[in-house]
């Protein structure tokens, strides 16, 4: 009995046996079925209907190696990196031995999750793999210095607590179709964009933006602009006025995409222009941005004679109201890789743009460069993870508050394609904050609107910061970064200069402030008040900030050669009569010094001191002896 039982258990056993093992044949058989049909999805570009078979794959074999590692690879694919780094782990558990390979692949889900220092340890086991090709080892290359840098940028921006939550724009904006290259208009209430349609025709699309982040349902822009298929790459005039975009419109271009102009109506936007042969040529100019004194044009170029591939190109509206011809910004800026989608912020001295070739993350980041004094650019500053990933970083539009950015992101929440989303920027790498001033610039005399053109002096270090034009009604707005004092100048032929010191240091941001300029007409014995003229105390020696305003005069002088005057001196009545003429005389002469010092013939000047024998304010307060403080110049001759 003892012997059947035992026999019987063997018997039961060995037919168990055979059962399981054709069930797992037939599971294995299953699990391998799927994964082909998997792998076929993935060479098709289909990650996302590809991982349901690799995860029913491994239920039926959950050994199956091959499917544990393109199931991770598939979850990269999609910019999974929690599950895809999770899912290589696990097939590292089951084979220690064989799967070095795969360690590049995981870093990148690593470096994905900004887990650098993890990444750069994955890399080392990536690196003993035996008979790696020269494609491995530049690609081994390649990541270990975006790891690097990552790590290092992080040593030198410490946390600074920011928390990066971009918002998606909602199905009022976005669609299953992509959208990118966002513009704001400077009051923050339009956002236009472009979409890609069908294929390669691309549509322009606006939406009104109101406060607590709501957009209108998005339409296509009014006019007859999207008629035309190829086309992309929008910006808008701060004052929405101007559009300037990218397009290949057959026959009607110097070569590929070129920039053309539209202007708004009450018909919608019209006919575009061709920015013509100093802006475009037979090559690919896209990506415009324009300044908000709309004098300045950024846009991207893959001409020959470049530091790199595409390079980033400025250009200057000239006195005559036509651009002048490109110029290229230079290797400060540019690199040997790719440089596009530049972006110039409302304060005209913050620059936003795209690289491949300066040190990131990997694929091209975004960077921020500032305007230096004299007109250059400071070295470009990575924006930093995680606004920088490994992936491709897309173009970058700022808000006039200096804060909410705009940009285009395939996220895990993306309606299709890339969307468009709202994040608020680090601190550190904010613009200026801004405010507007706006007014007219008009005849004293007539009181009849006069174009001019409008310079900005930065009191702080003595230098032109922007230059605008007025429209034809004498019209002008503009942005200025706040937090400091301005000379305001203009020079119009026919007229004598016109400066003023504007304090704008205490004002607070996003605020408007008017400003109407009366210019006064050069006629015969006409006498004008220096502004900005001034002297150490109790002293002719003239202080820096006069130069600004004597130089506008010298200008006049040098446009009316003939122009004769006299330069002359008073102060209020504190002190001795005697001294307060001696000291008037003297500081018109200086005046006159200065001015014969930079070529004005002796003979068309003279000066005179009057002490406070001629005041024009009562002397008994302090605000009306500031006043009687003053040079002045008489027009003697024409």
């Amino acid at each position: 009995m003892k012997y059947l039982l035992s026999f019987l258990l063997i018997a039961l056993f060995t037919t168990a046996s055979a059962q399981n093992n054709r069930k797992s044949k037939l599971f294995a058989a299953k699990a391998v079925e799927l994964f082909e049909k998997a792998a076929i999805l993935l060479r098709d570009g289909e990650p996302k209907k590809a991982i349901p078979l690799l995860q029913q794959s491994l239920q039926l074999d959950s050994n199956f190696l091959e499917a544990n590692l393109t199931l991770a690879g598939a979850y990269g694919e999609i910019k999974d990196y929690q599950r895809a780094a999770a899912q290589y782990e696990n097939a590292f558990k089951q084979d220690k031995t064989n799967t070095s390979f795969y360690y590049l692949p995981y870093s990148i889900n690593l470096a994905g999750l900004g887990k650098y220092e993890a990444a750069l340890q994955a890399l080392e086991v990536f690196a003993s793999t035996p008979n790696l090709s020269e494609r491995s080892k530049k690609s081994l290359a390649y990541r270990k210095a975006t790891y690097e840098f990552a790590i290092n940028y992080a040593k030198t921006h410490p946390n600074q607590q920011y928390f990066f939550n971009p918002m998606n724009l909602g199905d009022s904006v976005n669609t299953a179709r992509s959208e990118y290259l966002p513009c704001v208009t400077i009051e923050d209430s339009l956002i236009v964009f472009t979409r890609l349609v069908d294929g390669m025709r691309e549509d322009f699309i606006e939406s009104r933006i109101s406060g607590n982040n709501q957009y209108t349902k998005w339409k296509t822009i009014p006019g007859s602009l999207n008629e035309e298929p190829k086309k992309g790459a929008i910006t808008l005039s701060p004052d929405g006025e101007w559009m300037i975009f990218a397009a290949d419109f057959s026959g009607r271009g110097l070569g590929s995409f070129d920039l053309y102009i539209t202007y708004w109506t009450n018909e919608g936007w019209s006919e575009p222009v061709n920015l013509g042969d100093k802006i475009n040529t037979e090559f690919w100019e896209t990506t415009p941005s324009l300044s908000p004194d709309k004098r300045t044009l950024y846009f991207t170029s893959n001409r020959p004679g470049g530091v790199g591939g595409s390079d980033l190109y400025v250009s200057y509206m000239q006195p005559n109201g036509k651009w002048g011809a490109a110029e290229n910004m230079g290797p400060i800026l540019n690199s040997a890789g790719d440089e596009m989608a530049p972006f110039i912020h409302a304060d005209n001295q913050t620059l936003y743009f795209t690289s491949s070739g300066h040190p990131g993350y990997g694929g091209a980041d975004l960077f921020i460069s500032r305007k230096q004094a004299g007109g250059t650019w400071s070295k470009p500053e990575n924006l930093g993870y995680p606004i920088n990933t490994i992936e491709n970083d897309g173009s970058l539009a700022v808000a006039a508050d200096g804060k909410t950015a705009y940009y285009s992101s395939n996220r895990s929440d993306s309606r299709g394609g890339l969307d468009l989303y709202t994040f608020e920027l680090r601190e550190d790498i904010r613009p200026y904050k801004t405010l507007y001033v706006k007014g007219n610039v008009f005849d004293a005399k007539t009181k009849q609107p006069v174009p001019a053109s409008v310079e900005l002096i930065d009191n702080s270090i003595n230098q032109p910061l922007m230059k605008i034009q007025t429209d034809g009604s004498g019209a002008y707005f503009i942005t200025l970064p706040i937090g400091k004092d301005y000379t305001f100048s203009v020079n119009r032929k026919g007229y004598l200069y016109y400066t003023e010191q504007y304090s704008l240091s205490g004002k607070a941001a996003d605020s408007t402030y008017q400003k109407d300029i009366a210019l006064q007409p050069v006629i015969l014995n006409s006498t004008f008040v220096f502004n900005n003229i001034q002297f150490a105390t109790a002293s002719y020696q003239l202080l820096p900030i006069s130069l600004v305003e004597l130089d506008r005069l010298l200008l006049v002088m040098q446009e009316n050669p003939t122009l004769k005057i006299q330069i002359s001196g008073h102060t209020d009545n504190v002190g001795k009569a005697d001294d307060n003429l001696k000291l008037s005389e003297n500081r018109a002469k200086s005046v006159a010094d200065y001015l014969m010092s930079k070529g004005v013939a002796a003979g068309r000047l003279s000066w005179k001191g009057f002490g406070a024998t001629q005041p024009i304010a009562d002397n008994t307060t302090e605000s009306g002896r500031a006043k009687n403080r003053r040079t002045a110049f008489t027009i003697t001759g024409l």
